[in-house]
């Protein structure tokens, strides 16, 4: 059992400048779009596969310590993660595809391994819309 959410915004910049704004810069620029989230890299090197990073979640009032790690990272293709809020996995997947001049698709795959299928989900899904529709905003406004 487990639940999948589909989700998708348009940008209206390039898939470059939408992917160095989520992927490359995730650590500084995630808890810009969701305040209740803290990062801290822990590994050395730049974001890719193998990056892992110190979450802290207080979305749900007390915080809640995890890791985030990279599965997969294809430049100004996709990044794939593995979330860890203390017992609770998330694995979530960015693709980033040109709409046309100077527009990118961000869409995010975001699947609950075990959260049953018939969960309501619409806070989840509107929560991370509402994250898109930051990202948006910062990255239109930013560069």
């Amino acid at each position: 059992m487990s639940v999948t959410l589909h989700l998708s915004q348009v940008i209206d910049r390039p898939v470059a400048d939408v992917f160095r704004f989520f992927a490359i810069e995730h650590v500084r620029n995630h808890p810009r779009w969701d305040p209740f989230i803290q990062l801290e890299q822990v590994t050395d090197s730049s974001i890719g596969v193998g990056t892992i990073i110190k979450r802290i979640n207080s979305r749900s009032g007390s915080p809640v310590e995890g890791t985030i790690e990279i599965a997969e990272f294809e430049p100004n293709r996709l990044m794939r993660t593995i979330i860890h809020d203390g017992s609770f996995e998330t694995r979530g997947r960015a693709t980033f595809e040109a709409a046309g001049d100077n527009q990118t698709t961000l869409t995010f795959d975001i699947e609950f391994p075990s959260m049953n299928e018939s969960a309501d989900t619409s806070m989840i899904a509107s929560s991370i819309q509402g994250s898109l529709n930051k990202i948006k905003q910062l990255i239109e406004s930013e560069t």
